[in-house]
């Protein structure tokens, strides 16, 4: 310690606190040496080329001194001529001396001077080494001929009159001024400037030809006709104009010879420029450009940034975002790294689109590319990820560089971003609006499977239509399929509302069960003021406020709605229903008090005993009288609220001896322990105690703990979910989550078999171990004992998702010819199987269960083509595969991030819906099917009121499945339509009268009228069937076609089964002969009141939060497995 002490040297005697506070300068500067750097800058030459080359602004300032100074000998050039006198006479004399006033010379001269001396100057500057570089520059010998000769002047008086072409200056003119546009350039930071340069070098060129021309022939035609300068002028612009009238010509040979020469230079120099110019103007066309920052500044535009743009995505943008009327007036800006296509190029030079679009070729990571499209002045800007590239993973880096670049250069601007990983979506949480398109594909295919059609519910309402699609159609179905597809999501604030300002103070479903009623609209959802958080179905203990903001399903928005009262209504006949008839859709306004709807409850209490009511029967009249339905309160009872079906159903089902309870004792409900990527909302979900072995999860292998070795020998009493991916990515992930949801009943939960190309990664099956009956296998949909080990031939739906593999292609619509020739075998060999099949291009959706001599799926197809000539945005809703929710593509999604320009809500909604996010209080997307025991509630509007005064759920639309009006779809023998309705119709009015007819039946065959109108809408759009001369040859035709029928499909379950048996698998349980191709499925959103409700529809339904009836609810929520199955059970039991 001492020694690190004296090592430490002593303060100076002289230090002082005057010391302290300036420095002991005399001790600092013993050993400290200042260094000046950039000496070189100091010197003279150095100052002068800093400002007279390298300062911008001064270097600007001394080029415009110059342009001006040669701009004034050109114009005292012209004085001297207007001034001058020419004696007659046709001396030469006159070429070499002019008439030069004293006051003219001095200025000349002085001209001359400092031209001279700033041209010197600015040469010894530029100084390189080689002299003759400097000299042998044509603006220094154009300087020196027209300088010199005034400087002499002044030494040799006699030479005062001397001419000397000093309109010869005109060029250095020109050459000042390209030098001071670019020095102004780079002073206002431009660089943009090469197309601005090149016009003004055109335009000076010309001009100086055109001047020296003038002047050159007004001097050599002195000793001729002494043409004036207006003369010359004429002459010239008639000659270059090659028009030629020949009133003003040259008459001396050395003013002909200038003239040729002039001619000659002309050739020389224009065309050149010209070229130079066309191409700059061809450049120009491909970058496209700049996005002035006049027009951005008074004009409203958005940006979409893509890195390779197809005519599909294009027309996908421009269709729904110019499909709102607040947004025709703005402009679109397409930022695109890649040159345009041809397809695209055709596409904008339509006027509808070339007065809106403004297509330009650079990089969102560059600032300069950023400023031309005036990113900091945009709306918004759409940043869209290629989902057509083998490697998705580097397509979002792409995307997130562009996000981060984006936000970089203009903070304020709202992003909308899609990606397709979920594992890259938290680099950009800070955009405003984000699509993951595998959380959404892979949420919505799990959907598929328990509530079918949901994709095809979801791509309907977040696409734009007017609900006009199919009207032209005889087809009862496509009308109303066509104009349910018309309705949409809207908001409004509750107290502004005609639809629900009534209802402030009321419950929820007391709301949206009466506005349904009153105006059609469907209630789905709210939000406090206070609150971000949208609530779907917050349930009957919701109390409305008049400041909350209602989510709704209709045709159109509030604000674009007429209403008339029920008096105007029936006087001015309505139909009871404009969702039946040939009547016309209300787009821009809808019609109060739609018809009669369910029973008026004031009016039902003062009828007879003897009429319905809605008081419950007793035992004994439940064959004389229809139940009754409880009315919707307008303030929730306690008592009076009902546990939804699943916790009842939970409860019976767990404390019922039966054999499933061992296996439903290993179930508990909590948060998932693990999550396979950053940014997973946590959903609540049914889980095991203890994760499953690795070995366990693989269904074909046996291990210490099981001997199973195909799907069949595990005995599942529900049947299974099969899902054929490439890869197990993360997105697959929410596949499991909402089909694993803790709302879902235990005792409908059904197998989920991953059968994958390529074995599953630890960490996806670490995520997946924890859940009940999930299962994987290594194999492919191309092998047929894949296929049957993974147990298809009792399973409930087979889905198929894209492979990234194949997303690209050289041909385009070519990425998915594996997949769909993948899916045909698999409908050809197990027709009772549902698949559902996802595809890249949605255009290939016409092949999907392709049948070449279907006369149905042909007039289908030419219903397609009618609608897309109309302008429609949904022409392929009507092919029979996506109406049934059997196909989808991800591309149809797109539109949910455009809607969110104007809807800001739409991902939120959408997300609550599919399962994606879990909000305390929101209710969550469902369905029931209507069975025989259900059919007494006759109508929509009375299954409405009995959903909202019993459970509390909320419907918002049918999936109908209906027999398909051709049963001839898969002969290769053409048969008469005409006789085959004839047949029918006789066989199914005798049926008819036979029988009593169902008030609900969905058989077709109970309206013969529609079937014969659709038999000749089809017939009159295929043109198919040639006609046979009587019924005899038709059934002899019908018989044969049986045969044939019979004998493929034997054929087809001979190779099944015998594949079957050489694996060891039981045949038991393979129905070769359910075909279910016969049928065809549709959606009606948002139904009218009065629609009759028909055996097996299925209804879509928003059920209220289960979690949200229990007393302290949100502790037992933040669990992350609950602690006892026992407690579970009397929990659910207490719902």
């Amino acid at each position: 310690m001492v020694d690190l002490e004296s090592e430490v040297p002593p303060l100076p005697p002289r230090y002082r606190f005057r010391d302290l506070l300036l420095g002991d300068q005399g001790w600092q500067n013993d050993d400290r040496v200042q260094v000046e750097f950039y000496m070189n800058e100091n010197t003279f030459k150095e100052r002068l080329k800093l400002f007279f080359i390298k300062n911008q602004r001064s270097s600007l300032r001394i080029r415009l001194f110059n342009f001006s100074l040669k701009l004034l000998s050109c114009l005292l050039y012209i004085i001297r001529v207007l001034l001058e006198n020419p004696s007659q006479g046709n001396e030469w004399s006159h070429i070499f001396w002019v008439n030069r006033s004293l006051p003219l010379w001095g200025l000349q001269v002085s001209v001359a001077l400092i031209s001279l001396f700033e041209t010197i100057l600015l040469g010894y500057l530029s100084y390189k080494g080689n002299i003759w570089e400097q000299i042998l520059r044509i603006p220094f010998i154009l300087e020196i001929i027209n300088a010199v000769p005034f400087i002499i002047s002044i030494f040799w008086p006699s030479l005062r009159n001397l001419f000397v072409p000093v309109f010869l200056n005109c060029w250095l003119a020109k050459h000042a001024l390209e030098n001071m546009i670019n020095d102004l350039h780079r002073a206002i930071q431009r660089t943009q400037s090469a197309m601005f340069n090149q016009v003004l070098i055109l335009i000076s060129t010309l001009l100086c030809l055109i001047f020296t021309c003038i002047c050159g022939i007004q001097h050599l035609e002195r000793i001729g006709k002494k043409l004036n300068l207006f003369d010359s002028l004429y002459f010239c612009i008639v000659t270059f104009s090659t028009v030629g009238f020949g009133d003003v010509t040259p008459e001396t040979w050395s003013s002909k010879l200038f003239v040729v020469a002039m001619i000659c230079v002309a050739l020389v120099v224009l065309p050149i420029q010209f070229e130079q110019l066309a191409y700059l103007w061809m450049e120009r066309q491909k970058s496209g450009g700049n996005y002035s920052r006049h027009r951005a500044q008074t004009e409203k535009h958005v940006v979409l940034c893509v890195s390779s743009l197809k005519i599909d995505l294009l027309m996908d943008f421009l269709n729904e975002f110019y499909a709102h009327p607040r947004l025709q007036d703005y402009y679109v800006v397409i930022l695109c790294p890649t040159e345009m296509d041809v397809q695209v190029r055709r596409v904008l030079q339509i006027p509808m689109w070339s007065q809106r679009v403004i297509y330009l070729q650079g990089s969102a990571l560059k600032d300069q590319d950023l400023l031309r499209a005036k990113m900091d002045d945009a709306e918004a800007c759409f940043i869209l990820s290629s989902r057509c590239e083998v490697d998705r993973t580097s397509s979002d880096h792409q995307t997130i560089l562009r996000a981060w670049a984006v936000k970089d250069f203009a903070p304020n601007c709202p992003l909308y971003v899609q990606i397709l990983k979920p594992e890259n979506k938290f680099h950009i949480k800070f955009a405003d609006h984000v699509v993951c398109e595998e959380e959404f594909k892979y949420a919505m295919l799990a959907l598929n499977c328990i509530c079918p059609a949901t994709s095809t519910l979801i791509t309907l309402l977040v696409h734009t239509s007017r609900g006009q699609e199919g009207q032209q159609s005889p087809e009862q179905w496509q009308k109303m399929y066509g104009r349910c597809s018309g309705n949409e999501v809207y908001h409004i604030v509750l107290e502004e509302s005609t639809f629900f300002a009534e209802y402030e103070g009321k419950s929820f479903t007391y709301a949206s069960f009466h506005a349904h009623k009153k105006f059609g609209v469907c209630l789905i959802g709210v939000r406090r003021e206070d609150n971000k958080n949208i609530l779907l179905n917050p349930g009957p203990r919701y109390i409305m406020n008049a400041t909350d903001i209602c989510f709704y399903i209709n045709i159109t928005k509030e604000e674009n709605s007429a209403f008339k009262n029920q008096d105007q209504q029936r006087n001015s006949n309505v139909p009871r229903s404009f969702y039946h008839g040939p009547s016309r859709l209300p787009v821009h306004s809808i019609i109060a008090s739609m018809g009669t709807v369910a029973i008026d409850l004031q009016d039902t209490s003062c009828r007879s005993a003897s009429g319905p009511t809605l008081s419950l029967p007793v035992e004994g009249s439940k064959e004389l009288r229809r139940p009754s339905i409880a009315p919707v309160l307008e303030v929730a009872d306690t008592s009076s609220i009902q546990t939804c079906d699943l916790l009842s159903d939970q409860s019976e089902d767990e404390t019922a001896p039966d054999e499933e309870i061992s296996s439903n004792l290993d179930y508990a409900k909590g948060y998932p322990p693990y999550s396979p990527y950053i940014g997973s909302s946590p959903t609540f979900c049914h889980l095991l105690q203890e994760k499953v072995p690795f070995c366990c999860l693989r269904l074909d292998k046996s291990c210490q703990h099981n001997y199973y070795e195909d799907a069949k020998a595990y005995g599942f009493k529900n049947k299974l979910i099969i899902v054929a991916a490439e890869t197990a990515g993360n997105g697959l992930y929410n596949f499991i989550v909402p089909l694993r949801a803790y709302y879902r009943p235990k005792k409908e939960l059904n197998p989920i078999v991953l059968l994958l190309d390529n074995p599953p990664d630890m960490h996806f099956l670490d995520a997946i171990c924890w859940f009940p009956m999930v299962y994987y296998m290594v194999g492919s949909i191309d092998n047929l004992d894949d296929l049957l080990r993974c147990g298809v031939t009792f399973a409930a739906n087979m889905v198929v998702v894209d492979k990234e593999s194949t997303m690209s292609a050289e041909e385009d619509y070519m990425a998915d010819a594996k997949t769909i020739v993948n899916v045909q075998t698999l409908f050809r060999l197990f027709s009772s199987l549902s698949i559902i099949t996802e595809l890249t291009h949605p255009a290939n959706m016409r092949f999907m269960q392709f049948r070449a001599k279907d006369c149905y799926s042909l007039a289908l197809s030419k219903l397609e083509k009618k609608e897309r000539e109309r302008g429609s945005n949904l022409a392929f809703m009507f092919r029979l595969p996506f109406a049934a929710g059997r196909v989808f593509s991800i591309s149809m999604l797109d539109t949910l991030l455009y809607q969110s320009f104007v809807k800001d809500y739409m991902i939120s909604i959408t997300r609550l819906l599919l399962g994606l996010d879990t909000i305390p209080g929101s209710g969550f997307l469902c369905s029931m099917k209507i069975t025989e025991d259900d059919l007494w509630i006759r109508t929509y509007a009375r299954l409405y009121q009995k959903l909202c005064s019993s459970t509390g759920d909320v419907p918002i639309g049918i999936y109908r499945t209906e027999s398909q009006k051709l049963t001839t779809s898969e002969s290769q023998i053409s048969i008469s339509v005409e006789d085959w309705e004839d047949t029918k119709d006789s066989k199914e009015q005798g049926h008819h009268r036979s029988n009593h007819r169902n008030s609900t039946s969905s058989d077709q065959s109970d309206h013969p009228l529609l079937r014969r109108k659709s038999m000749q809408w089809a017939r009159r759009l295929s043109r198919k069937g040639p006609k046979h001369s009587g019924k005899t040859a038709e059934k002899i035709t019908q018989q044969r076609l049986n045969l044939y029928r019979r004998s493929e499909r034997q054929e087809l379950a001979e190779l099944v089964k015998n594949r079957m048996k050489h694996l060891g698998l039981s045949t038991v349980g393979y129905d070769e002969m359910n075909d279910h191709q016969s049928t065809l499925s549709y959606i009606l959103i948002n139904p009218s009141p009065d629609t009759r409700l028909e055996l097996n529809d299925v209804v879509y339904l928003i059920r209220p939060d289960p979690l949200a009836y229990l007393p302290n609810s949100e502790p037992s929520r933040k669990n992350s497995i609950c602690n006892a199955t026992n407690q579970d059970s009397r929990e659910e039991t207490q719902l």
